[in-house]
């Protein structure tokens, strides 16, 4: 069976998506660990670093996880074509949108990490992607690297705007009464990963992970809206009934209207950029 990369936030079960980052990394110099002594790590130094303040970490790699973590460096002829997967879908996408230069240029995380594969945790679970507080985000899995795959796209995409959507309501705070739109559907961050997708599509949610917190659901409606080209056929487009489960769902698709409105019209509002623009930008390249 395919497996659509938004369902993986519930089949591997934990994701680790932090809020926190200590405050020294944020004194990290840097240039500090760029030693200039190939053409990657020049192109970095001159593409990266001087273009955006942006660091790419994708030596010592252990450095970037948590202890009782497990992770394979990337492969070294992975990094550049990793670098501009990154640099076409995410930075040239919101370069080409009316306001996002600007948006993205002031906001843009100080450093990306590239992790050759998932962080295998002491439990037994596995961490696709993570972020630190708009500082950070690490890619993980980048060996697999394969634009013909689906899946892995869409998890590199799924992380990439979720983490850089938190950074709206953490600078903008998130839209009026978003948080009452399905208040009795959030569950906690340790209970998410309980529901079912459809459990979530009925509660009025994207994903099961967008159950976990009002920040969450604001951040996976963004990505998913951004990054799905089945959004509205899926999410919005209500089905004709017959029984009490499709009309659950529906209940749950018109609550998520309501939130995709209000998302979008603060997005436009705080940063002056349209969400349609940036769907239709990436959906362009896809």
């Amino acid at each position: 069976m395919k497996i659509r990369m938004k369902n993986i936030w519930v089949l591997v079960g934990l994701i680790s998506l932090s809020s926190c980052l200590k405050e020294d990394d944020l004194n990290v110099d840097k240039k500090k660990e760029a030693e200039l002594t190939s053409d990657l790590d020049i192109y970095i130094d001159e593409n990266f670093i001087q273009e955006y303040n942006v660091a790419v970490r994708y030596k010592y790699v252990d450095n970037y996880v948590d202890p009782g973590q497990n992770v394979v460096p990337p492969k070294l002829e992975i990094v550049r074509p990793m670098l501009d997967f990154v640099e076409e879908y995410w930075f040239n996408t919101y370069k080409a949108v009316p306001n996002g230069e600007a948006f993205f240029r002031r906001y843009v995380p100080a450093e990306l990490i590239f992790l050759g594969s998932p962080i295998y945790n002491n439990d037994g679970t596995v961490t696709l992607g993570t972020a630190d507080a708009g500082a950070r985000i690490t890619y993980t899995d980048v060996n697999s690297y394969d634009l013909a795959d689906p899946n892995w796209v869409q998890l590199q995409l799924q992380v990439t705007y979720h983490e850089f959507a938190h950074i709206v309501h953490q600078e903008f705070k998130l839209p009026a009464n978003f948080e009452n739109i399905s208040p009795q559907g959030y569950t906690s961050s340790g209970s998410w990963f309980n529901l079912t997708e459809d459990e979530a599509l009925k509660r009025g949610f994207v994903s099961p992970y967008a159950t976990s917190s009002v920040n969450e659901d604001f951040a996976e409606i963004v990505a998913f809206y951004v990054f799905d080209e089945d959004f509205h056929e899926t999410y919005l487009t209500l089905e004709d009934c017959i029984d009490a489960e499709c009309e659950e769902r529906n209940e749950g698709r018109s609550r998520l209207q309501e939130k995709v409105t209000s998302v979008k019209d603060h997005y436009l509002k705080v940063t002056g950029i349209d969400l349609d623009d940036l769907r239709n930008e990436l959906q362009s390249k896809l």
